[in-house]
């Protein structure tokens, strides 16, 4: 199994409510020393906890080809990820282009996740039409085969319900094209252009192994579709994570992240609630859903420590994790 840490990026992402890129920076270098295999943003022009009867007001965000950009310059080793790009945001050509140039940066270390996109909020403050789901649907599938082509480096022709392309060559092409996820909840739209097109699919932040047992189902059919060996296929889950020695530490750890939570993100919540479908608990039963995970073919997990992705209220969770999962798991 491998080990993923969402990295903290926007004005929720600690209790100060700031965010620079040293913060991101910073803890994609720790993550690293501590034994995590990738580092991940997200991409969100702002965010919004107005859902959740939060004060609506926009939460600053890092652009995430940029400061990928930067991470892959002072990093040496952890894989880089976008944990999803918002299909409708870039022209794939030009994302095609950034993401080249991040992936020599770093010495092939991208992983390049797109998704359709959700928060109508952002959509309209900058002037992108908030389509229907399917509509989304049709350019994100768009763009990931335009990216695919232009990956390989000949010259392409497209003509698409939304981009057109006359002998387009991407050059400098990628010395190995980054691999392209899929994020979402996983119907069989998404996971037919993902077996077709796809390194694999990723889905966050709340599943059991028994919930996402169906889906691993889900997947074959849909490989068995296109003719493809789900052995080929990648899976990866995003997870929170409140951790503590023993029962009572971890109860503690979701209080207080209970208590921290926007608006009424976790009124419904209780601790057994949050167990049932996190990768919360003590140490040893982290690594038991980590092995069921496993056992259901996931390569990746990729860690939220807080009650909201890409936070880090309290480092020593994330210390935690390292010491107590992700050293055990590899025999250290």
């Amino acid at each position: 199994m491998r080990f993923g840490l969402s990295l903290p990026h926007y004005g929720f992402s600690f209790p100060t409510g700031q965010i620079a890129f040293a913060d991101a920076a910073g803890w994609a270098r720790r993550a690293e020393a501590l034994g995590f295999d990738s580092v991940w943003v997200s991409d969100h022009f702002f965010y919004s906890f107005a859902r959740y009867g939060a004060d609506p007001s926009p939460i600053a965000s890092l652009e995430p080809l940029s400061t990928l950009a930067g991470i892959a310059a002072v990093t040496d080793r952890v894989r880089l990820g976008t944990l999803v790009l918002c299909a409708a945001f870039r022209h794939p050509a030009l994302l095609a282009r950034a993401a080249t140039s991040i992936d020599r940066l770093s010495g092939g270390r991208l992983d390049l996740g797109l998704g359709a996109g959700w928060m109508e909020e952002e959509f309209e403050a900058f002037g992108y039409r908030f389509r229907s789901r399917g509509d989304r649907f049709t350019v994100l599938e768009e763009t990931v085969e335009v990216v695919k082509e232009l990956f390989g480096g000949e010259p392409v022709m497209h003509d698409g319900p939304n981009v057109t392309l006359r002998e387009a060559v991407l050059a400098p092409a990628p010395d190995r094209p980054p691999p392209l996820w899929l994020g979402g909840k996983g119907g069989p739209r998404l996971l037919g252009l993902a077996a077709r097109l796809a390194e694999g699919w990723n889905m966050v932040w709340r599943i059991s192994p028994e919930g996402y047992a169906p889906k691993v189902s889900d997947v074959r059919a849909a490989c068995d579709a296109e003719d493809r060996d789900p052995a080929t296929f990648g899976l990866s889950v995003g997870l929170y994570s409140l951790m503590g020695e023993d029962e009572a530490a971890a109860r503690a750890a979701f209080e207080r992240g209970r208590a921290a939570a926007p608006g009424d993100a976790m009124a419904a919540d209780d601790y057994e609630s949050w167990r049932a479908d996190t990768l919360s608990g003590t140490p040893e039963q982290v690594l038991e859903r980590v092995a069921a995970f496993e056992s259901l073919g996931v390569r990746e997990i990729i860690v939220a420590p807080w009650v909201l992705p890409f936070a880090i209220h309290e480092p020593e969770q994330v210390e935690l994790f390292a010491e107590r999962v992700i050293a055990p798991s590899r025999g250290t």
